[in-house]
């Protein structure tokens, strides 16, 4: 089992009970967990999957040295019926299974996986072919993890962002955002959304409906550790229509459909709860290929 907490002195007690009663092992500090390595730093504690990343890279079959830039190309849009089907589709659902699991150490690779994870049902070789690319990309970046600094600050910020209609297939919208706290990255997410949007607008302020109901549940888990947060939350977004409908909705046909999701997040303004922000696009993706690359510790 794993113990957490700041007092050596009622850690030891605890495991020295738990030892009269079970017959335990006390295999030291943390170092290896679920395939997970916990590097214990002076600066704080890195959390890479190395070992898992090269067992899986072994298992893949690749028998090129290749390495690519990026996990996927950009605005990339797959079909599901690019491509001649696999004959045999497990080994695919096999090494995107494995991805999925990476993705608890590698943000990196969270947009990339959830795009090839729709297509296990029937995979082709076009899918495959950018399945290899991701293994390509993990080849060239094994080392890269998550980094918390032990002298992070412990306020919350949130950056959310969606792509309008990037599904060929369905022309549903995509969800993304991210939450920090302080300088430690702690909740990532991509994930579909559940209607079509009819406007880029439309599906950005859905994407803030949902960072900020994920926001409200990390303030409630760290209020529950004594850690409250005084100030409104910054919401970071590079849409202005977003922003402008979020804090104060317009009454008209266009935006009538969404008034719920507008609604939910201007409540949470006016509250203080949040406090949105506007980051134009180019700085945000700069600001999170800089983020992304402070993960390796090479």
């Amino acid at each position: 089992m794993i113990l957490t907490g700041d007092d050596p002195a009622h850690i030891a007690f605890v495991k020295q009970k738990l030892c009269e009663t079970f017959l335990m092992t006390d295999l030291g500090p943390l170092r290896y967990f679920l395939g997970i390595e916990i590097t214990s730093q002076s600066d704080g504690y890195r959390l890479t999957q190395q070992r898992y990343t090269l067992d899986l890279l072994a298992r893949s079959g690749l028998t090129d040295t290749r390495t690519a830039a990026t996990p996927m190309e950009l605005h990339l849009q797959l079909r599901a019926s690019d491509g001649t089907p696999l004959p045999d589709p497990s080994r695919y659902r096999h090494l995107v299974g494995s991805l999925v699991y990476l993705a608890v150490t590698r943000p990196d690779i969270s947009h990339a996986v959830h795009i090839l994870s729709q297509f296990v049902a029937a995979p082709t070789s076009v899918h495959y072919a950018h399945l290899l690319r991701v293994l390509r990309y993990l080849r060239g970046t094994a080392s890269r993890g998550l980094f918390y600094s032990r002298h992070s600050t412990l306020q919350l910020q949130a950056y959310s962002d969606a792509t309008w209609a990037s599904s060929p297939d369905d022309r549903f919208s995509v969800t993304g955002y991210c939450i920090f706290l302080g300088s430690s990255l702690i909740v990532w997410k991509t994930k579909k959304q559940h209607t079509v949007a009819k406007s880029s607008a439309e599906a950005e302020v859905r994407a803030l409906a949902s960072t900020v109901q994920e926001v409200l549940w990390l303030r409630s888990i760290l209020q529950d550790f004594g850690i409250l947060q005084t100030s409104p939350i910054p919401l970071h977004c590079d849409s202005t229509g977003a922003l402008q409908i979020a804090a104060d909705p317009v009454k008209h046909e266009l935006t009538k459909h969404i008034g719920v999701d507008a609604h939910f997040t201007r409540c949470h303004v006016r509250s203080q709860t949040v406090s949105l922000h506007y980051l134009p696009t180019e700085v945000q993706h700069l600001f999170m290929l800089s983020k992304l690359q402070t993960y390796d510790p090479s």
